[in-house]
């Protein structure tokens, strides 16, 4: 069995490195020993137009023909890439021969040392190797650490060693010094690097230097999107792992919900229409007490949470007791509805704008401006799309609105159970009674609603038919809707 590697980074700077080849895989080896430092010279016949323009701008040195043992001189490493298996055993041979360090792509046998699969966050780097047995492998792991680790850790690296030589003075005794490193690792240091304020960090690391490191709490309000768990985003998700405590709202999936630390405090805050188990004000009380016992709180919200969130509202509730916070945009349910149902919201020949409205109850159904969203060539996002289905109906159409105006209510959209159910304005409130329609519900209203017909992909096909008139005229630039007609 092989001997397992001993895993180095090498500091190449200034030092020679040779690259036989001239093709992609050479350019893409070229590019990394460049940004190392490193003085590179390219040997080969030929170059691809990239290396090429680097040789041109000074930036590459190249050695032209075929491989000649004398390009070794005074190389620190040397990488074969080229197409030719004899080529690159030729330069394995001569590289071992005066005891230069050798890797030959994707051939592992002859390599003395291989290049790893590399994480990158500043001067923060994580190496990843399965000695040249499973190479897809490690790359898999790669791109789960990227996702995972996020991208403000390089910030972090680069301020704690301009930190070094105060903490080094400071603390002079190494198991304390790493106490208060971990300290500015996991608290309001890295959260104000993160959120790009500086004088926040540096303000943390005076208070780290005089031994005040009592836990600061803080809230992130984070959107949690439609239901589907690949829809969070990857900052969300890292919010969820560092939460003690997550407030989420009653329609967060339970697929969403089990991305959290296992061992977070799971509150829900359900405010369901008609039955308001938790008061709006009682969820301000429940973020601040969390937040100054210390805690990382993630107010957990469907869609996002500035869209018909009241995120506005908890924020304001924060600032008044000072309370840090941030922001996760999630996805908002008009988007992942419309792109799950197959209806694209703008269209060049439907629709040139969308409007986002709520009809969560009479008060905002009364404040709508009827006679705008009457308009055509435009579609309505309206959220709680099950409520007043009658009124909507009624005043759209009492507004100029053509009662053949195609619509989709989109149950559960984005979720395995999702069911999409077509119709026009004028029968709104029958077909979604005869339907059985719940909310979670986004009702799309305008003629690119029955583009679902032809374009769904998720899930089960709309429920409802475009008629062939209907698809004669969506399919033309012509922006006449008086004709639209659609078949249940």
């Amino acid at each position: 069995m092989p001997s397992p590697l001993f895993p180095v980074f090498l500091d190449l700077a200034g030092r020679r490195v040779l690259l036989v080849g001239g093709g992609v895989v050479a350019k893409r080896k070229a590019e990394a020993l460049m940004e190392a430092g490193a003085d590179v010279v390219v040997g080969a016949p030929e170059l691809e137009p990239e290396l090429a323009r680097a040789v041109a701008e000074g930036r590459l040195a190249h050695r032209p023909g075929p491989f000649d043992p004398g390009w070794l001189e005074g190389a620190w490493l040397v990488i074969a890439a080229t197409d030719d298996p004899e080529v690159n055993a030729a330069v394995a041979r001569e590289a071992e021969a005066r005891r230069v360090w050798v890797n030959v792509v994707d051939d592992a046998p002859r390599c003395s040392f291989q290049v790893p699969a590399r994480v990158e966050r500043g001067p923060l780097q994580i190496a990843i190797s399965s000695r040249g047995e499973a190479p897809m492998l490690a790359r898999w792991l790669r791109e789960r650490l990227e996702t995972e680790l996020d991208p403000a850790l390089g910030d972090l690296a680069e301020w704690l060693g301009s930190k070094r030589e105060v903490l080094r003075s400071r603390f002079p005794q190494t198991a304390r010094r790493r106490q208060v490193i971990e300290a500015l690792i996991r608290g309001p240091a890295a959260d104000a690097l993160r959120n790009g304020d500086l004088a926040e960090a540096e303000a943390a690391f005076a208070a780290a230097l005089e031994e005040k490191t009592t836990p600061r709490g803080r809230v992130i309000l984070v959107g949690a999107g439609p239901g589907d768990p690949g829809l969070l985003t990857l900052r969300g998700l890292r919010a969820l792992n560092q939460a003690d405590v997550v407030l989420h709202d009653r329609l967060v999936s339970a697929d969403v919900l089990a991305l959290a630390r296992r061992d977070a405090e799971t509150i829900e805050v359900a405010k369901e229409a008609g039955t308001h188990h938790t008061t709006q004000q009682r969820i301000h009380e429940l973020l601040i007490e969390h937040a100054k016992a210390g805690k990382t709180v993630v107010r957990l919200k469907g869609g996002d949470p500035f869209v018909f969130g009241r995120g506005g509202e908890e924020l304001e509730a924060l600032r008044a007791e000072g309370i840090p916070y941030e922001v996760v945009p999630g996805i908002t349910a008009a988007v992942a509805c419309g792109a799950y149902a197959g209806i694209p919201l703008t269209h060049r020949d439907h629709a040139q704008s969308v409007r986002l409205v709520t009809a969560h109850c009479r008060n905002s159904i009364d404040t709508l401006d009827w006679a705008a969203l009457a308009q055509e060539r435009q579609t309505l996002a309206v959220y709680m799309g099950v409520q007043g289905l009658d009124t909507i109906r009624d005043r759209l159409i009492a507004h100029g609105r053509a009662p053949t105006t195609p619509f989709a209510l989109v149950e559960n959209g984005s979720r395995a159970n999702q069911r999409v159910v077509l119709g026009t304005l004028a029968d709104l409130p029958e077909r979604a009674l005869a339907e059985n329609v719940r909310s979670p519900a986004l009702l799309i209203l305008g003629e690119v609603a029955a583009l679902a017909s032809d374009l769904h992909w998720f899930g089960d096909p709309p429920n409802g038919a475009v008629s062939p008139t209907l698809a004669a005229t969506l399919s033309s630039p012509s922006p006449t809707t008086a004709a639209l007609t659609l078949a249940a």
